[in-house]
């Protein structure tokens, strides 16, 4: 069974990935013509992303949220520091 706990730490992670994808990853593209960055921060924020996505889907169904909360818990994930307010928001109640 998946656990809450699992769905955080992928929450917390894809929020770091996110930030070094914007923050380190892209100025060194763009700026000193180092693309291998992305490629490697980029294929791992993907990963934790669709994991993420996933984790959404299906606690949208164990914890009976609405489909509000789904596409609001969806967004969260594309803006920066989103899915640090998701947990705050809504999965750290979700494990009391």
């Amino acid at each position: 069974m998946i656990g809450i706990k699992l769905f955080r730490i992928t929450g917390f992670l894809e929020g770091i990935s996110l930030l070094l994808l914007l923050g380190i990853a892209m100025p060194l593209k763009y700026l000193f013509n180092a693309p291998e960055m992305v490629q490697i921060t980029g294929m791992i924020h993907g990963l934790l992303f669709l994991l993420y996505i996933a984790f959404v889907f299906v606690f949208k169904y164990k914890k009976k949220w609405s489909y509000l909360t789904l596409v609001f818990l969806v967004l969260l994930s594309i803006v920066p520091f989103g899915t640090f307010y998701a947990d705050t928001k809504y999965l750290k109640k979700s494990t009391a």
